[in-house]
């Protein structure tokens, strides 16, 4: 039903704004489908959805004012990035009854679609209610997961050890009556769950009235996205990598680094002479940061982002929020993420994909190498500009948030899949506009 939600909003879009085009076409005596008028509208519903995606529609906003200004905040970007456009164009690719009606149709549009979903949403809550039969910390972990950053919304309605469930009276099945007291709708069963035959056997006849059962693994997977620390020690790390076992993907997956590519160089080659000119007022030095990363088979290379600190700033220490270093020109730059643009040429070179694991300094690669199990699994694969873990968990500054961080790049590594990729682009896109970059 979410992706219902999903679809009204493209589908809406496009019938208003091709609609409004084809009424102002009759009424004003010209053939719509055969002008130019018809494809600057198509790009016109491009440009709106991708910013009611940007914008959070129709999944994010929880209240009705976030839904409101989110739609607001949708069709205004979309509206000025036309009207820009057509002043930098010096043409009105398309009329002003169109461009601003759609904006004034699709606002109500995208509250309503909004709100729909977030009925749905409301409605998944209360229908994911799990059982964990586990350790007690691994019931504590996962509520903790759950709560903070879930996939798929679920509630640990009832946790339990193994040795709770024994089968002392045969007609007596404990696992089968706490799933029927708690409403349960996913049985959830750690690794040590598994291997006791008691439990099993209750999972099983809970499996035949058509419960869900999953293991611990699998559920981090499915409604977290990420593989648990428990599992990262273990030969289910022993899967197929995508671009190392599926030719056709990393084939494609290069011709889409290649066109995504080509086109921010487009936009690096705008940007330049304007960074070049407001560095020399409030960011006087080089143009451009290079610093070392280790890429696909542990290979270092020099990755490339518009500088943003002062040249005599050490470039080995990591950046922490609100650092004294960055100029005031460059705190900007990082806002709007617009530093790490040059990285289209590292993309471009080979050495970076659009998406992938984020490649970490040399140094820190034999620390992290060093604590963290099967680190270097991460250097199966090109490098990238983004990466899962970025969009699940942003920034890692301690070997625990290393680790947590390890666990969804693995996700990533097992799932690998031009839909991810392009699942993880738009999440970026939304992650950019709605959040403060650092």
């Amino acid at each position: 039903m979410r992706r219902l939600a999903r679809l009204a909003v493209n589908v809406g879009t496009g019938v208003c704004v091709l609609g409004l085009g084809k009424a102002h076409a009759l009424a004003h005596g010209y053939p719509f489908t055969g002008t130019s008028r018809f494809a600057w509208s198509l790009g016109f519903v491009l440009a709106l959805v991708v910013a009611a995606y940007g914008f959070g529609i129709p999944d994010l906003p929880r209240t009705r004012r976030r839904a409101a200004l989110s739609a607001i905040g949708a069709t205004a970007a979309a509206t000025a990035s036309i009207s820009v456009l057509q002043l930098f164009v010096g043409d009105a690719l398309l009329p002003r009854a169109v461009v601003f009606g759609a904006a004034l149709v699709l606002v109500p549009w995208y509250v309503l679609c909004t709100r729909v979903a977030g009925d749905i949403r409301s409605r998944a809550e209360d229908r994911d209610r799990v059982v964990l039969v586990g350790d007690v910390d691994e019931a504590d972990t996962l509520r903790a997961e759950l709560d903070r950053a879930a996939e798929r919304h679920a509630v640990v309605a009832a946790a339990v050890a193994p040795a709770d469930l024994a089968l002392v009276d045969p007609p007596h099945l404990p696992l089968v009556e706490l799933t029927a007291a708690a409403h349960a709708t996913v049985l959830v069963l750690s690794r040590r769950a598994q291997s006791d035959e008691d439990v099993v056997l209750q999972a099983a006849r809970l499996h035949e009235t058509g419960m869900r059962v999953r293991t611990l693994s699998l559920f981090y997977e499915q409604w977290l996205g990420k593989l648990p620390v428990a599992e990262l020690e273990r030969v289910s790390l022993l899967f197929d990598v995508g671009e190392l076992h599926a030719p056709g993907y990393a084939r494609v997956k290069r011709l889409f680094d290649l066109a995504l590519g080509a086109v921010g160089a487009i936009a690096l080659a705008v940007l330049v002479p304007i960074v070049a000119v407001l560095d020399l007022v409030a960011n006087r030095g080089p143009l451009l940061f290079r610093q070392p990363r280790v890429g696909r088979d542990g290979r270092a290379f020099s990755i490339l982002k518009f500088r943003t600190m002062r040249t005599l700033a050490g470039s080995g220490e990591p950046t922490v929020e609100h650092d004294p270093r960055v100029t005031a020109f460059g705190r900007v730059l990082r806002r709007t993420h617009l530093d790490e643009l040059p990285q289209v040429l590292n993309i471009l070179r080979g050495e970076l994909s659009v998406v992938g694991p984020r490649p970490e300094q040399p140094h820190l690669v034999a620390e992290l190498s060093a604590k963290l199990p099967f680190y270097r699994l991460r250097h199966l694969v090109r490098p990238g500009l983004t990466g899962w873990a970025q969009v699940k968990y942003q920034y890692a500054g301690t070997d625990v948030e290393a680790l947590e961080k390890l666990q969804y790049e693995f996700f990533y590594l097992r799932r690998q899949s031009l839909a991810l990729d392009v699942r993880i682009v738009g999440r970026t896109v939304r992650s950019v506009i709605g959040r403060d970059g650092r």
